[in-house]
């Protein structure tokens, strides 16, 4: 019974630190498109605040997963599982990056294009699918 409740506290901090691995990079765009000096300030005490919860998040997902795995230790001679770790670890690189982005906004020296933000937006979009694939099917 115990790994079903890591589980879902698993799946509860996924799911809040990809709310903010999303909603970052597109506060981001908003952020270098704006020009005027009262909508960038607000826009960086979005971004701290919301950089926050996604600690939060990232720490919760991380800590219940490998709790997780401690309580069923067969998980770790699973294939899909190393691959999954290695897409986690990926995120967690994308999740350092945008804690040197809002450390740039803040600044004010951030040279990013909107049209480039927008593209980076995508890469957690396609991370989350792939570590849902291989959380589910278990392809190998």
């Amino acid at each position: 019974m115990l790994p079903l409740w890591l589980k879902a506290f698993h799946i509860i901090g996924v799911v809040a630190w990809f709310a903010g691995l999303f909603y970052l990079p597109r506060l981001f765009v908003y952020h270098a498109e704006a020009v005027e000096a009262v909508v960038r300030e607000r826009l960086k005490v979005m971004e701290r605040r919301l950089l926050v919860m996604t600690h939060v998040g990232g720490v919760l997902a991380i800590a219940f997963g490998i709790a997780t795995l401690a309580s069923e230790p067969f998980y770790l001679r699973a294939g899909w599982l190393h691959v999954k770790l290695a897409l986690v670890l990926l995120v967690v690189i994308y999740h350092g990056l945008l804690v040197k982005l809002v450390h740039d906004f803040a600044h004010d020296r951030c040279g990013w294009s909107s049209r480039a933000l927008r593209g980076f937006n995508e890469i957690p979009s396609v991370l989350l699918l792939a570590i849902v694939i291989l959380a589910v099917v278990k392809p190998f």
